[in-house]
């Protein structure tokens, strides 16, 4: 299991440095490439390759599929609750570097290769301990949830993997050749749960709720009729002025996590319809083994969060005991079942799911999305979140939606 963020891997403009960014990610490419070379002294299968990921992993996962570095390393993708479209998977061009340094007590010039060497010189711990610190109030409300994420790389070099913005690459990606398994969970927004609680400002700012490339590419003017395009979808009202606490969530479900979902599925319906695209929707809603949901919100709050699913596919050392009867006991079975046998042969139906058939998305044309609802039963139903997300489209000038 790799990580894309042990912190601070810095991007620095100046190429005599060879600090271009990306440096998780490249470990990642790295460990595919061994992976690829090896698995056979395993009784594994080099043609038959899966990886999965979910959240920050669900877009180091999409990112795999777009570069030409790991152009058939792999031969099926999971991505669960994120992809590279997402806005947190593009990290903004502020300085990160020089703001670290200087949060630690550098003096000196903007100047990368002075700023490298005074970072060169602390501690892994002296830079842990203070890498999220060096956000603003502002800009974590304006949704910068990292300062050292995936960029797009100042210079293209050997080993470059992000070279052009991740919407740039989606037509000509190699990935567009394999079968994929995406989704989310039904209150995504739960994530932020404590974020809000701690600083309610968000309520009553819908300005900020606008995706950070269309704000950028907006005037005010126009950011203003975005606004009260938004509040008459979800609030029948285009004078709004609040929202209460989960409308809030609600709405950062979608922002944050389904409509960039969204707009992958558009894209593969238009450059991968070849291969199959399996969209799921996880609305598990466990009053106790919800674990990521309990541990963020608490008891008291019902609803499936952001990493909700991962309790089903992998032990931890909270979960407890269940019943072999339990619905719990019959969701993992079914989540792993479904699961592996993607892995193994691209097609997630599988015996744990008896009757009820999982079907890859169809045509464009057909005009809705429908999903694999996976809750107490199982349906292939309209995704739920289709209108709301419309609205997020039409914020997009036309072709620029993926």
């Amino acid at each position: 299991m790799l990580s894309s963020q042990t912190r601070c891997f810095l991007s620095l403009k100046d190429p005599q440095l060879d600090v271009p960014g990306n440096a998780g990610l490249k470990d990642q490419v790295q460990a595919l490439r061994w992976i690829s070379q090896n698995i056979a002294n395993f009784n594994g299968d080099p043609n038959n390759i899966t990886i999965m990921g979910e959240s920050a992993g669900a877009a180091s996962v999409h990112v795999m599929m777009t570069t030409e570095q790991t152009r058939g390393l792999f031969h099926k993708a999971i991505m669960q609750s994120g992809c590279a479209l997402s806005e947190w998977a593009d990290s903004p061009d502020r300085k990160w570097a020089f703001r670290l340094a200087r949060g630690m007590g550098y003096k000196g010039s903007e100047k990368d290769a002075d700023v490298l060497s005074f970072l060169n010189k602390a501690s892994g711990r002296q830079i842990a301990n203070i890498d999220q610190d060096i956000i603003t109030q502002d800009e974590m409300r304006n949704f910068t949830l990292f300062a050292f994420g995936p960029v797009v790389e100042p210079y293209e070099s050997d080993h470059c993997v992000v070279p052009k913005k991740h919407k740039e690459m989606l037509a000509t990606a190699w990935g567009n050749d394999i079968p994929i398994i995406m989704g989310g969970n039904s209150f995504e927004g739960l994530f932020s749960y404590q974020v809000v609680k701690k600083d309610p400002w968000a309520l009553k700012n819908f300005h900020n709720i606008l995706p950070r490339e269309v704000s950028e590419a907006s005037s005010q003017e126009e950011r203003d009729l975005l606004v009260r395009r938004l509040k008459k979808v979800y609030f029948n009202n285009e004078l709004q002025e609040s929202m209460d606490f989960f409308e809030a969530l609600n709405i950062f479900s979608h922002r944050q996590i389904w409509h960039d979902l969204h707009r992958l599925v558009l894209a593969r319906q238009t450059y991968a319809a070849g291969k199959p695209t399996y969209l799921y929707r996880f609305d598990f809603d466990s009053p106790y083994f919800n674990q990521f949901r309990g541990l963020v919100c608490g008891d008291q709050v019902r609803g499936v969060s952001h990493a909700d699913e991962l309790s089903y596919q992998f032990y931890n050392i909270i979960a407890s005991k269940l019943e072999k009867s339990s619905m719990e006991y019959k969701t993992i079975e079914r989540m792993v079942g479904m699961w592996t046998s993607f892995a193994a042969n691209g097609d997630p139906n599988c015996p744990e799911i008896k009757s009820t058939t999982w079907e890859p998305i169809g045509a464009k044309e057909n005009g809705t999305e429908k999903c694999f609802n996976i809750s107490h039963n199982l349906e292939m139903r309209e995704l739920p979140e289709f209108d709301s997300l419309t609205v997020w489209d039409s914020f997009y000038p036309k072709g620029t939606l993926f």
